[in-house]
Parts: C-alpha cells; sequence; structure tokens
C-alpha cells in the first residue's frame, strides 16, 4: 500500500505533457527523506518492462536521487559527530602506555567513546533519513554494480525517447556511454543519435562525472596554451574537488555497505572474538580507505588510475604560479610535493629557485594544510595496514608508489618483492578474470587463477627471444626489415587497401612463406624471415604447453598482420577495425549459437595474437558474450605481449578502431588436425636453409617434386575454386 502511495506521489510530481523539462535530473521532491533506492529501482524496472514510460523515469530518477541523498546524510552526519564536544579520543588512548598503567584500563574508555559516536551517528541518521536510518536503506552488492556501472541511465535514455524527451534521452545515453565505452549496443545509439536532426552537440552532456574532472582537463588544457593564469583557478577548483570526492568515498567506507560487503565476503560474517571481529572490520574499512585514491583518481569508464594524481596536480599548480609570479603560493605548492618524493630532484631545485627569487627567508612558508593533513593520515593508515598484514595475516595492495619504504616491515618487504615479475606486470580481466600467464626470468611459466590450464583465455606478458641463453625471455623486437616486409609483402590480396572490415583503415599482410621468398629476392633481410619463423614455432610450444600439454598443436595458419588509420577519417568514427566474430564457427548473435560449419575454419582450436609494437591509439582486442553486443574482458596491446584463447564460440572477440598510427600484430591459429598443419611454413623454413649460392642457381635445375597436400591445393586453385578471405585480428 506505501508503494502504491509512493508512486501515485511520483506521477503526480511529473510535470504535466508537453511542458518543458529541466536539464538533468533535478530531484523530484526536493527536502522529503530519501526512499529505499533499490526498492526504487525494481519498481522502476518493472514499469520500463510494461512499457509505462512516464512512470519508469520517475522511480528511476527517485532511485538515483535517493542513493546520492542517502550518502549526503551519511557524509554529514560523520562530519557532525566527529566535531562534537568530547569526540576526541580519551588523552590516555591517544598517548602510549606508560609501564605503570593499569592492566586493561584503556578498554573501557574505548568502548564508551565508541557506544557515544554509535549513539550520535544513529540520532543523526534518524533525523536525516527516517526510522531506521541507514539500516533500513542499506544497499546490496548487486544494486552497487549497478549504480557504479550507470545502468539506470541505459534505462532512463529509451524511456525519455519513447516520450519523445530526445534532448534527455541524448545525455542519459552519454552519461551510460562515458561510464562503459565498450558496451556495443550503445555505441551503435549514440551514432544514431548523432545523426539525427534537432540534436545539439550540447546535449551530448555527462550527468554524473564528478565536477573535477572537467575542471581537472580546463586547467590542463589551458596551460597547453600557455594561459597559466586563467588555468590557475580550474587548476585549484580540480585538486580541491578532488580531495572532497575522497572524503566523500571515505565516508562510505564506514557505512553499511561496507559491512554487507564483509559478511558476503566471509560467507558467515565475523570469526573470532570480539577483539578480532574489531581488529577485522576496522582492518576493511582502512582497506576501502585506501582504495579511495585510485577511485578518486579513475576517470569513468576507464580501468586504471591517473598515476600520482595528487603529486601531479601539485606540480602543475606549482609551476604555474611560479609562471604567473606567485612565488608564495609556488613555494606552498612544490613543498607540498616534497611530502609525497622527498628527494624528487626536480622538486627540490625548484624550491631553491623560488626562494632565491623571494630574496628573503620565509620561515613560515610550508607545505599545504590540507595536503600535510591527507599524507599523514594516510601513513597513519598505511602503518596499520602493515601491521595487519605481518602479524594478523591481512591483504593490503597498497596505491600508491610514494610510501616510503620505512613504513613496509622488513620481512614483509623481502616477501613482497619475491615472485615478482621483473618490471613486467599481470593482465587482470576483472570479474572474467580466468587466468593468466606470465614469463619469469627464472621459470618458464608461473600461472594463477582457478582454472589453470583452462580451455579459454591466457595473456604471457613480456615475451622475449633470445639466440644466446635459451633459458631467458622470449623477446620479440620488431625488426624495420620485417615490418616492412608487411608492406612488401601482403600475400592476402590487400596489398595496403583500404581494410575488408572498415573504410577507415588499410590492411597490410605477411604469410611465413612470402617473406622467406622476399628474403631470397634481397626484399628483406633473411634475419627479419627466419625470425618470423622461430617466434610463431615459439609461440605454438607456449600455447601447446598452457593449454594441451597431453595433444600436440600444429600451427595452421601464420599470419603478420598491420592496420593503419586512415588521416582525416576518424572524426567521430564509430566502427570497428574487425567485427565481432568466432575463429572457428559461424557466430548468430540473435540466439547465442555458433555454427561449427563452412565458411568457418572449423579445424581452428587455438587462436594466438603476438602484439610486435603499441604506438598507436585504439586498436584494443575486446571479447563478448555470445551476443556480440555485450564486452566482457579488454586486451591493450603491448609490444611482446601474446593473446591466446580457444578458438570456438565461448570466445566471440573484436577490434576496436585504430584511430591513429600502425598496428602490427602476429595472428596465429593451431589445430590438433595433423592434416591441416600450414605447409607453407614447413616450406619456408626449408627455403631459408637453402644457401645463397645454391639458391641463386635453382632457375637452371629441376624443380623438386611438390609434396602431395600442394598438389592438391594447386589443382584446386587452377579448378578456379575461390579461396576463402581468412579472418586475421
Amino acid at each position: 500500500m506505501l508503494r502504491l502511495l509512493w508512486l501515485l506521489l511520483l506521477l503526480l510530481l511529473l510535470p504535466p505533457p508537453g511542458s518543458p523539462e529541466p536539464p538533468g535530473l533535478a530531484p523530484l521532491s526536493p527536502g522529503a527523506p530519501p526512499q529505499a533506492p533499490d526498492l526504487l529501482y525494481a519498481d522502476g524496472l518493472r514499469a520500463y518492462a510494461a512499457g509505462a514510460w512516464a512512470p519508469a523515469v520517475a522511480l528511476l530518477r527517485e532511485a538515483l536521487r535517493s542513493r546520492v541523498a542517502l550518502g549526503r546524510a551519511r557524509r554529514d552526519c560523520q562530519e557532525r559527530c566527529a566535531a562534537e564536544p568530547g569526540a576526541a579520543l580519551p588523552a590516555l588512548l591517544a598517548a602510549a602506555p606508560g609501564p605503570g598503567a593499569a592492566r586493561g584500563a584503556w578498554e573501557p574508555l574505548l568502548l564508551r567513546a565508541a557506544l557515544r559516536r554509535a549513539e550520535c551517528l544513529t540520532q543523526c541518521a534518524a533525523r536525516r533519513l527516517g526510522p531506521g536510518g541507514a539500516a533500513r536503506l542499506r544497499v546490496g552488492s548487486t544494486l552497487r554494480d549497478a549504480f557504479r556501472r550507470r545502468e539506470p541511465y541505459n534505462y532512463l535514455q529509451r524511456a525519455y525517447y519513447q516520450l519523445k524527451k530526445l534532448d534527455l534521452a541524448v545525455a542519459a545515453a552519454h552519461t551510460f556511454f562515458v561510464a562503459n565505452p565498450t558496451h556495443l549496443q550503445m555505441r551503435e545509439d549514440m551514432a544514431k543519435y548523432r545523426r539525427m536532426p534537432g540534436v545539439r552537440p550540447q546535449s551530448f552532456r555527462d550527468l554524473e562525472t564528478p565536477s573535477y574532472w572537467a575542471a581537472y582537463d580546463t586547467g590542463l588544457e589551458l596551460l597547453g596554451r600557455q594561459e597559466a593564469g586563467l588555468a590557475l583557478p580550474r587548476l585549484e577548483e580540480a585538486l580541491q574537488e578532488s580531495l572532497a570526492q575522497m572524503e566523500s568515498c571515505r565516508a562510505g567506507c564506514e557505512g553499511p555497505e561496507e559491512q554487507q560487503r564483509e559478511e558476503e565476503e566471509e560467507g558467515t560474517g565475523s570469526q573470532g572474538g570480539l577483539y578480532e571481529a574489531i581488529a577485522g572490520h576496522w582492518i576493511r574499512v582502512l582497506q576501502c580507505r585506501q582504495r579511495c585514491v585510485g577511485d578518486t583518481a579513475t576517470r569513468p569508464g576507464r580501468s586504471f588510475p591517473v598515476p600520482d594524481f595528487l603529486p601531479s596536480q601539485l606540480r602543475r599548480l606549482h609551476e604555474a604560479h611560479a609562471q604567473v609570479g606567485n612565488l608564495s603560493q609556488a613555494v606552498e605548492n612544490v613543498r607540498s610535493v616534497l611530502l609525497f618524493y622527498p628527494e624528487d630532484e626536480a622538486a627540490k631545485k625548484a624550491l631553491d629557485q623560488y626562494q632565491v627569487q623571494l630574496g628573503e627567508p620565509r620561515p613560515g612558508l610550508g607545505p599545504r594544510e590540507d595536503i600535510q593533513r591527507f599524507v599523514l593520515r594516510s601513513l597513519g593508515e598505511k602503518k596499520q595496514l602493515y601491521y595487519a598484514m605481518e602479524h594478523l595475516g591481512a591483504s593490503f595492495k597498497d596505491p600508491d608508489p610514494w610510501t616510503p619504504a620505512a613504513f613496509i616491515p622488513e620481512a614483509l618487504r623481502q616477501k613482497l618483492s619475491m615472485g615478482q615479475p621483473n618490471g613486467h606486470y599481470l593482465c587482470d580481466f576483472g570479474q572474467h578474470f580466468l587466468f593468466v600467464v606470465l614469463l619469469f626470468r627464472a621459470t618458464p611459466m608461473a600461472y594463477e587463477g582457478s582454472q589453470a590450464r583452462g580451455p579459454i583465455r591466457a595473456i604471457a606478458a613480456g615475451l622475449h627471444h633470445s639466440h644466446s641463453n635459451a633459458g631467458s625471455k622470449l623477446r620479440l623486437q620488431p625488426t624495420p626489415q620485417l615490418m616492412d616486409a608487411a608492406e612488401a609483402g601482403a600475400r592476402s590480396g590487400y596489398r595496403g587497401r583500404r581494410s575488408p572490415h572498415t573504410p577507415h583503415e588499410r590492411f597490410e599482410g605477411l604469410t611465413v612463406l612470402k617473406a622467406a621468398q622476399l628474403a631470397r629476392a634481397g626484399a628483406v633481410g633473411s634475419q627479419g624471415a627466419q625470425l618470423l619463423l622461430e617466434v610463431s614455432e615459439r609461440v605454438r610450444t607456449l600455447t601447446q604447453a598452457y593449454f594441451s600439454p597431453e595433444r600436440p598443436l600444429h600451427l595452421s595458419f601464420t599470419h603478420l598482420v598491420c592496420r593503419s588509420a586512415i588521416e582525416g577519417e576518424q572524426a567521430q568514427r564509430m566502427d570497428l577495425s574487425h567485427p565481432v566474430h568466432a575463429d572457428n564457427c559461424v557466430l548468430d548473435p540473435d540466439t547465442g549459437e555458433c555454427w561449427r560449419e563452412p565458411p568457418a575454419y572449423t579445424y581452428r582450436d587455438y587462436s594466438g595474437l603476438l602484439y610486435l609494437n603499441d604506438d598507436f591509439q585504439g586498436g584494443d582486442l575486446f571479447f563478448t558474450e555470445p551476443n556480440a553486443l555485450t564486452v566482457t574482458a579488454q586486451v591493450r596491446p603491448r609490444c611482446g605481449r601474446l593473446v591466446a584463447f580457444s578458438s570456438g564460440g565461448e570466445n566471440p572477440h573484436g577490434v576496436w578502431a585504430v584511430t591513429r598510427g600502425r598496428r602490427c600484430a602476429l595472428a596465429l591459429w593451431h589445430t590438433w588436425a595433423p592434416e591441416h598443419r600450414e605447409q607453407e611454413w614447413t616450406e619456408a623454413k626449408e627455403l631459408l636453409q637453402v644457401p645463397e649460392e645454391e639458391g641463386e642457381e635453382m632457375p637452371s635445375r629441376d624443380p623438386a617434386p611438390e609434396p602431395p597436400s600442394r598438389r592438391l591445393q594447386r589443382a584446386q586453385d587452377k579448378a578456379g575454386k575461390p579461396p576463402r578471405v581468412r579472418e586475421e585480428l
């Protein structure tokens, strides 16, 4: 009954048909206590499924508003209770206990302080959130993830479109797309919106991204134009808003959601006695607070934070202040940089220069107070977390590169340094992470994950090849001759022409046999062609060792492929470099089926990609669900990175558009069927083994008999059977 009354209230609050809608998602009921976001969201989805577009909009908007109001109320209550008289820890707890301190005298003081804070928070939450307070409005992990992915905006954009509110539909779509740039259906929707008459560029606005990102980007742009005076207010705004966002994130670490996350992870809640439970919950709060640094520094839709986000802002601030002559502020900001990196030579040199320009000593010019508080608090939390790691077996991944080594216990330093990948890194598929291959100097392979040697995907990072030491890592450095051969060879028929998959790129290809022939003709160096053979065989060996140790794999096709972005044709490009497909079956996205029948290469069992460069934009490999729309994993090309995966319908994949530069990779397919072994690979090897003198006399000698498989292939070619276009990644 209450739910029905609430729905009727929301319907009454909707504007009448034809009335102008305010920009953005304004609160529907200002001043009203927030309702349960999960119930509002569920009701909104039910209304959406029933085609009740106006109620769906009202409920989804109110779910968004309630979630924001809930977070704001919690932050306000925590700030208020922390500032109340008597909220500070008693002096006995703050000071180190002396030798004569009574045993257990601190316990009643600590617990009494905790009870007072809990009482304050409970009463404040009841005033702000209504009866039951925060516990009544606790949001589950599934809904938290949905809001983090901005899923309500995906529904809102279609509902607004059905209501003929095109401006708000575009804004909602853009808001969702910013946080989900790999969502294929939304990419298509965004392209359609851009082509619609009446859609203004201003409609593509983000309704969720924190304001500090806009200030940060504007400040950087102004600095790039040498307009330091105009950049300073925006840079300062970005820093202040970043710190405020971090405080907001930290406040959420003490909320009931974090406690619920802990219970979900442990299954049955806290283990052990009173103090173990207190310590366990406090450790999780500290871990959450430390994660806020990376969360604040991560742009919507990105997987990794901006490196050294706060120190980098301070560096730009002190340089901008110096350019406009604000030397005192320049000193404050550069001293703040030195709080993070005391031995930073550039910062120390800049500080000396500013002090010389000031002329007289300014003893009162220290680092910024807000940054000083941030650093001291963060170091205190890190110290407790490292203690918990050493003595309680807790886990902690330090998000900051500036943490002093002295804060890490010696035993932990040795433990953390063991098994490190010598400058290379693991590649994580997030929630779709299955297993990862990483090559170490001492051991050929290291496996990680619950399904090691599984049938789906694997990545090898930092592959090296060395003729002098078979035990060292395989490393492929693309030689100029080998890269040029991709342009000169192009056996696949494209010959640098526009790609068969997109008109906005050029495609170049080279097979191992063509490389060997070019080497014999002197067009490329024989070392490059030989390297192509050796590396492809090494990749086959690695793939077999990982996926099929009991059954031999054979190379079925090897292709060096380059894709080059065509200049002047990349603006607002929305297509893919290679559409979503599977390598050994015909993918039907509508049904989710993959038919293993011609024209697919049904004999392919495993696929591999060895990236030869990374100096380009775009071109990421991505995997999807069988619907070819939902992206489940993405791999950024890195020079020497090998990606291997099974070739069937369990791994639909495609390539994002290459928007600048040239992307080169060695594509390989493997088969269990020996009859489909790549004959050209054997011919190329034999051709490269022939001495130069003997090779020069070859035209005058009788040709050697062809293997039966080659004769059959040539007979088929002469019969006019058209060759199938190979799918290259």
